[in-house]
């Protein structure tokens, strides 16, 4: 059941609440089925023998109490182990004003008037299949952080001109040599806060002047196993090893000024940053060029978790929550846990294998707590080598190396992480990303390693970060050139998730090295140059996952699943073996950089073929489906190709004339004007989608064969027709050459002399609807709209519904942010069922009524009356109206949602297709005998 509904049902149900039903309405109204629901009405599945209370499995516990009881009695329910072990969603009390409620899984709570329950229809949505997405908040210490490094950076490169004569690199390692002590004199890495931004505070000049000279030395004393011969300021700093500060590197010069800056970063307390964050200090410290050219993208963590929770973690969390009360099960976890791979062939500065590893430290530490509940008690045997641990009643044996006793007589074990760096894997081009990730891994490793000592208080424990180990999973490289399973080595007893947010760039914005990537990934494959460059880490996670135990989830431009791109790069990926595991629509993606830039974006998830639950997430709702095709709508997997003629039964539409000309056949209002009046009939109006749109009066020279020598005795007509000759000559296509045997005519002439309908080719992506329009006999149509001619109004009302704007957003894609729209595959495509007489007749009075309510208007360009900001309350009834007439041609009932409507046009897609390849079959069959 759809949410829109769900708000009815609850409107509804508020509006007289009838408490001797109240629970079993409210299970309905989210899609119970009413058999379960009467079943649980008459005792059934109602697992509670207590007067005005159900229990009813894996659902709810509800119980109707006194208004002084329902703070204690929630209290109460929420604590009992004998009802939370049918596992309710939700724990529910009312006394039918007040309602509070409890999401036993999220720990969430609800209190509210219960004549307002409507209003959060969506705290429930759970027993709809639908979970909402809870976002987490970040922490604002990284971007003051990302600014002072920003200015730090920006200063070093003015006073240090050559410093990119080796292509950035020793630069690069220099400043992620100095984000680690920043670092690590503020989280005890370094035996003393503040020592390192000390050291240079006292121990360099005020100029600035020896302050490179000092950084070297300290760099090299920290890749020194011995420093005793060194002075006492600097034999307190300890051996870091790593490769961090293996190789030789000349900082920067430094002025006062930059002096004054390094030691303000160093002010910061460090000790707030999360290592996450380091790409947007990237982002806001390397050059704008040299970043946007590697295509490097930084995220914030809820984006993120976007991403990993369906891909992994949702289903480890499920997993722990299944066996908690059995050690077994629980160790069994995190030995699982500890031998993920986790893998990202774009990773940039890290950020998505950071946020994995500490999602999965964190779910480790929980799986500990667990194990050493008290109901999981440790009892010492005598013995130092085994050790008992029971659980109502039953004992089972484990090799303990460490214990310790505690004040019981029982022994506490002690826990070291399972989790390793060694398990996470990732590429990334540019030299700088690739030392930071590296880097940001170690200190996400100190971070959690703090975390786990504090909260497992006496049985946790963590080895020194320093010397650091050698965290050598980063591949520097091109990602679509190396081979990914020599990068993250997979087997048939692997477990590996591949995750990240690879560059995307349009087939017309990639340079020859991304072409040429792209041809070696997609060898031989039809249309790959017309396809993104993102396709290629869809198609090689797809390839790399194939047979494993694995899964992919990538970001992407929602692009690839619109328009031409869905039928270039999907059916290379969907396949026998794989398929769409859950998916997010359309969304803004944002990141902690400076201007925060957002990019509408989707997350397809990829899997090897499986029977298990699949979701898709519209809105931040979690939605239980069946299957998820390559538009990310419910449905069956469905391309949807280009036709040459119209699917359903409305006229053709084709492309508007193309001028060729080289501007040269074009008249200005003025040159109009001014032309005698016996020639101003060779002269007529002509409109592209823009013009239209915007109100722009233009002009073109219109000539047939016939009178192209009565027009050529005007001399300033004659000079349009040479200019046209010449520029076609000098074209470097052939076809066009042929076209100055005929310089007074269009190179390509589709106008018909009836009235017409015009669409723009383009328009922008805010609007609800595309204008279009009706234009006399005589006005030309040019290639920058599409034109229907001797069109009914009817054919109006249908190209410009709702039902037909959003085929176009999902089909058609974009240019740019830009509606695209193209008859091939927009119009030709779309699926509408043949109507009446009276039907067209009924849509026919509601396209009047929208252009009634444009001409009360006059003023206005259509630009302005579809700004849906500002679209005069008449106009958008008028076509609210429309809407609903077109949309009562397909069926009845009214549409809930434009999820619904595009599941409804694809299902119809599917019906009229496959009937229409029945058709053309039998006619084949037909002519054969």
């Amino acid at each position: 059941m759809n949410k829109s509904q769900i708000e009815k049902n609850l409107d509804e149900l508020v509006k007289s609440i009838d408490k001797e039903n109240f629970i079993y309405d409210l299970l309905m109204a989210y899609g119970i089925s009413k058999t379960s629901v009467t079943r649980l009405k008459k005792g059934d599945f109602n697992l509670s023998k207590v007067e005005g209370e159900v229990l009813y499995k894996k659902k709810v516990l509800f119980k109707e109490v006194a208004n002084d009881k329902l703070l204690t009695t929630i209290d109460d329910l929420t604590k009992s182990e004998e009802d939370l072990k049918h596992n309710p969603r939700f724990v529910i009390v009312t006394d039918y004003k007040t309602l509070l409620a409890k999401d036993i899984r999220t720990g969430v709570t609800l209190d509210t008037p219960i004549k307002d329950l409507n209003k959060r229809y969506d705290f429930f949505l759970p027993w709809a299949g639908q979970e909402k997405y809870q976002s987490k908040n970040e922490n604002h210490a990284d971007r003051k952080a990302s600014y002072e490094m920003a200015k730090l950076y920006d200063i070093l490169v003015h006073e240090n001109p050559n410093i990119y004569d080796d292509g950035g690199h020793n630069l690069n390692i220099f400043l992620s040599r100095l984000l680690f002590c920043f670092f690590a004199e503020d989280t005890n890495i370094f035996p003393n806060e503040g020592m390192f931004t000390e050291a240079i505070a006292q121990h360099t000049k005020p100029d600035g002047s020896d302050t490179h000279l000092f950084l070297d030395r300290l760099f090299r004393i920290l890749n020194t196993e011995d420093n005793s011969n060194e002075p006492d300021y600097l034999i307190a700093f300890p051996y870091v090893n790593g490769g961090l500060f293996r190789d030789d590197i000349h900082s920067p010069i430094f002025s006062s000024k930059a002096r004054k800056i390094i030691l303000e970063c160093g002010d910061l307390d460090w000790s707030e940053i999360n290592p996450d964050i380091f790409g947007s200090m990237i982002q806001a410290v390397v050059n704008d060029d040299y970043r946007s050219g590697l295509g490097m993208h930084y995220t914030s963590v809820p984006n993120i978790m976007k991403v990993i929770e369906p891909l992994f973690l949702n289903e480890l969390r499920e997993e722990f929550e299944r066996s908690k009360g059995n050690v077994n099960k629980l160790r069994k976890l995190i030995y699982r846990i500890s031998k993920i791979k986790i893998f990202d062939p774009a990773c940039g500065s890290g950020n998505f294998l950071i946020i994995a590893y500490k999602e999965l430290r964190r779910l480790e530490i929980e799986i500990i707590k667990e194990i050493n509940t008290p109901d999981n008690a440790i009892i010492f045997d005598g013995s130092q080598s085994k050790i008992h641990f029971t659980k109502n009643g039953h004992q089972i044996v484990s090799n303990a190396p460490q214990a310790k006793m505690n004040f019981a007589g029982r022994q506490t074990e002690i826990w070291f992480t399972e989790i390793k760096l060694s398990q996470f894997y990732g590429i990334e081009l540019d030299d700088f990303a690739h030392e930071m990730a590296i880097l940001s891994l170690w200190l996400a490793e100190h971070q959690m390693n703090k975390i786990f000592v504090d909260e497992l208080h006496d049985y946790g424990r963590a080895k020194p970060i320093l010397p650091l180990k050698e965290a050598g999973n980063i591949t520097e490289g091109n990602a679509t050139r190396l081979d990914w399973k020599t990068v993250c080595p997979i087997d048939l007893d692997d477990e590996v998730y591949i995750l990240g947010n690879p560059p995307y760039l349009g087939a017309r914005l990639q340079d020859e090295e991304q072409k040429k990537d792209m041809s070696i990934v997609f060898n031989k494959i039809n249309g790959y140059n017309n396809m993104d460059y993102i396709a290629c880490w869809f198609y090689l996670g797809a390839k790399y996952i194939q047979d494993f135990n694995a899964k992919c989830a990538l970001v992407s431009t929602n692009s690839i699943c619109q328009g031409e791109q869905v039928a270039l790069i999907w059916p290379n990926i969907l396949n026998d073996e794989i398929e769409i595991d859950f998916a997010h629509q359309s969304f803004k993606w944002t990141n902690n950089a400076k201007g925060n830039a957002g990019v509408t974006v989707i997350i397809v998830g990829l899997r090897n073929k499986s029977s298990k639950q699949k979701y898709l997430y519209i809105d931040n709702i979690k939605k239980n489906v069946l299957n998820i095709n390559s538009y990310l709508v419910e449905g069956n997997s469905t391309f949807v190709l280009q036709r040459s003629k119209p699917l359903s039964q409305i006229p053709e539409m084709c492309f508007g004339s193309m001028p060729n000309d080289g501007g040269h056949l074009s008249i200005t209002i003025d040159e109009f004007k001014n032309l005698d009046d016996d020639y101003k009939k060779f002269v007529r109006p002509i409109l592209g989608g823009q013009e239209f749109i915007k109100g722009i009066e233009s002009y073109c020279l219109w000539i047939d064969n016939e009178s192209v020598e009565e027009a050529s005795k005007n001399r300033f007509i004659l000079e349009k027709i040479k200019n046209v000759k010449v520029y076609r000559e000098n074209s470097p296509r052939q076809a066009t050459n042929v076209l100055s045997n005929y310089p007074h005519q269009f190179g390509e002439d589709r106008h018909k002399e009836t009235e017409s309908i015009i669409v723009p080719a383009t328009s922008s992506e805010k609007r609800n609807y595309i204008p279009i329009g009706f234009l006399e006999k005589g006005i030309i149509i040019k290639n920058s709209a599409q034109a229907i001619y001797n069109a009914q109004p009817w054919v109006f009302g249908l190209v410009t519904s709702k039902m037909h704007m959003i085929w176009v957003k999902n089909i058609g894609g974009k240019l740019k942010t830009d509606y695209r729209y193209s008859a091939k595959l927009c119009y030709n495509t779309f699926p509408f069922p043949e109507i009446s007489a009276k039907q067209k007749e009924t849509i026919n009075l509601h396209v009047f009524g929208v252009l009634d309510e444009r001409a009360k208007h006059p003023s206005k360009t259509l630009a302005q009356l579809y700004d849906p900001e500002k679209m005069p309350m008449g106009l958008k009834e008028a076509h609210q109206e429309l809407d609903l007439a077109i949309e009562r041609c397909y069926r009845l009932k009214p549409f809930d949602s434009d999820t619904e409507r595009l599941e409804y046009l694809f299902k119809m897609y599917e019906e009229m297709t496959q009937k229409n390849n029945l058709f053309q079959k039998e006619k084949k069959t037909k002519k054969a005998k």
